[in-house]
């Protein structure tokens, strides 16, 4: 595998979001096969979702093995060092935000790399960015973050815009990579501290 930005960025999406899954299996106490299973899953979801509606079969991490490799190393280093990342709920939210950011602007990318029409590739990255957390959080048997009022795919969606916009404008492509993802990971840092949310609708029950 050739070591370019967009690879490398890649490749620490996939440790990010592995990581996040190992945590979210470790606070719900599965077993080892449980920690891998979703550590798993939640580093390819998004890119496996990605690749099979633009037609890119095999998969990513099916044609590039190291990416199963990796995801296993990265599993197994969590459990080992799990008492060194205590404070799970913390570090679960700061791994799935980098995952997000990293992972959102490299669907653009394969969007873009795939001519498809620029809202089409913002739609790409945040379902590259958002899915293998969705997948995660349905099989911990929680409520996925993106149906919640929280501010997580509008993130996504947000930096892709960016990222669309200063492709057009030619800026160099290293530059974008990184603007954008950061963007992504500022804004859901920014948004949780302060607790900034979208607003929500209910219908409320009546007594009778």
């Amino acid at each position: 595998m050739e070591l370019t930005l967009f690879n490398i960025l890649d490749i620490l999406g996939t440790i990010a979001f592995a990581i996040s899954g190992s945590l979210a299996a470790m606070d719900r106490r599965l077993d080892l096969f449980g920690i891998f299973i979703i550590g798993f899953v939640t580093a390819i979801g998004g890119g496996t979702l990605r690749d099979t509606l633009i037609g890119n079969t095999p998969v990513t991490w099916m044609e590039n093995t190291i990416y199963v490799y990796l995801i296993g190393a990265v599993t197994i280093l969590a459990i080992i060092f799990r008492n060194k990342i205590n404070y799970l709920k913390k570090s679960l939210f700061l791994f799935d935000t980098i995952g997000l950011g990293i992972f959102t602007i490299t669907g653009v990318e394969i969007g873009i790399r795939n001519n498809l029409d620029p809202i089409i590739c913002v739609a790409i990255g945040a379902m590259t960015g958002t899915f293998g957390g969705v997948i995660r959080d349905i099989l911990c048997n929680e409520i996925p973050v993106i149906f919640r009022k929280e501010i997580y795919a509008t993130a996504c969606i947000f930096g892709g815009l960016v990222f669309v916009i200063m492709h057009d404008l030619g800026v160099n492509q290293d530059i974008i990579y990184l603007t954008t993802s950061i963007i992504v990971i500022a804004i859901r840092l920014i948004v949780v501290k302060y607790h900034i949310s979208l607003p929500y609708f209910y219908i409320s029950s009546e007594k009778k």
